[in-house]
């Protein structure tokens, strides 16, 4: 009896992993043997560092977090783990990645990892002076303070040695659209959109050269989603009642997509070492809009808190009703996606991308 029931307990074990991480690559031969993970980007990516940022762009409070281990707000802008949780756990390097500004982060955290990512940062550093988040060019600061620590507490050459196996990703552009170039003036008397896509990845290719300069050596640079399909936008171009995507943000994204994803390669040839690999978030999130019952969901244009049409941060709080089933739910809030869209993308990211990151 206590043998089965033994058993009973392992199978069940083996069941909850399976369901709260990402899927094993179909056919991969090897998983690669990252040892650290790396993170800059916007509230997609953010693990908490908000918290210690005077913003009110801040996930510090419930309903947030309301699914994720211990049922607690931990700063992440969903009900549960975002994208480096589950990927980080996929390599394992960690079941859940910290961010960068905790202080009671340990040696181990810093050796294995932390997010230097901001809920509402981006590219252009106007778009962070509307949201007061950190600006991608302090995150860099962040980090050469981060490595100045590794090479304080592992020594120089192991602190290089970190670095360089580390899997850094980095996560950004769409505020810059959504709360910069389509809502603000500077940008649009500036550029047309064209040009302020050119703005952006001049920006993104300074970023990536300073990563490697640094020592990072395999990259993941995630394009931008359908924005048109974003909760929030929609109901901003007062579409309270037909909810479809907007055709034009979503050609923005696309357009955008294509530039980077061809400036990539030339962008790797140089900087010798560099591995530097496109993430095609696009595609899987709108697979989830226009097939939501192959994720299982049964709404993909509002947010499960709230109304789910404008309900985000501050106004996402313990006193707003949510969805009695978030799983359901392809975005948690009007902005950000539910813990099951990320687990979903992430299997995408893990399938598609990982394998060529390969370390030698």
């Amino acid at each position: 009896m206590a043998l089965i029931t033994l058993l009973f307990l392992i199978l069940l074990q083996i069941t909850i992993i399976l369901i709260t991480t990402c899927s094993i690559p179909t056919g991969a031969a090897t998983v690669p043997n990252f040892t650290s993970i790396l993170i800059f980007g916007d509230s997609t990516v953010d693990t908490g560092n908000n918290n210690f940022v005077d913003t009110v762009f801040k996930a510090n409070h419930e309903p947030y977090g309301q699914d994720f281990p211990g049922h607690i707000p931990t700063g992440r802008f969903s009900n549960g783990k975002l994208i480096p949780d589950f990927v980080a756990y996929f390599l394992g390097i960690k079941q859940t990645v910290p961010p960068s500004l905790d202080p009671s982060l340990s040696k181990d955290d810093l050796r294995t990892g932390v997010s230097f990512a901001s809920a509402g940062s981006g590219y252009d550093e106007i778009t962070t002076v509307m949201t007061g988040a950190i600006p991608l060019p302090k995150q860099l600061q962040q980090f050469r303070s981060h490595r100045e620590n590794l090479s304080r507490i592992f020594g120089e050459v192991e602190a290089q040695n970190i670095i360089e196996k580390s899997l850094t990703i980095v996560s950004a552009g769409t505020n810059d659209f959504g709360f910069n170039y389509y809502l603000l003036p500077m940008r649009k008397q500036q550029y047309d959109v064209s040009g302020f896509q050119d703005f952006m990845l001049k920006a993104l290719q300074d970023f990536v050269k300073e990563l490697y300069k640094q020592g990072c050596r395999k990259i993941v640079i995630a394009g931008l989603p359908p924005m048109g399909c974003v909760p929030v936008l929609i109901t901003e171009r007062l579409k309270p009642f037909d909810r479809s995507c907007l055709e034009d943000e979503n050609a923005d994204a696309r357009s955008y997509n294509k530039k980077l994803l061809n400036l990539l390669p030339p962008l790797e040839a140089k900087l010798p070492g560099a591995k530097i690999v496109y993430a095609d978030i696009y595609t899987p999130l709108l697979d989830m809009t226009t097939n939501p019952k192959k994720y299982g969901f049964t709404e993909t244009n509002k947010g499960c808190c709230g109304t789910g049409l404008v309900e985000a941060a501050f106004l996402c709080n313990a006193e707003t009703p949510v969805c009695e089933k978030p799983s359901e739910f392809m975005f948690w809030d009007s902005i950000h996606p539910s813990e099951t869209a990320y687990r979903a993308l992430c299997d995408w990211l893990v399938n598609r991308i990982l394998q060529k990151l390969t370390l030698k």
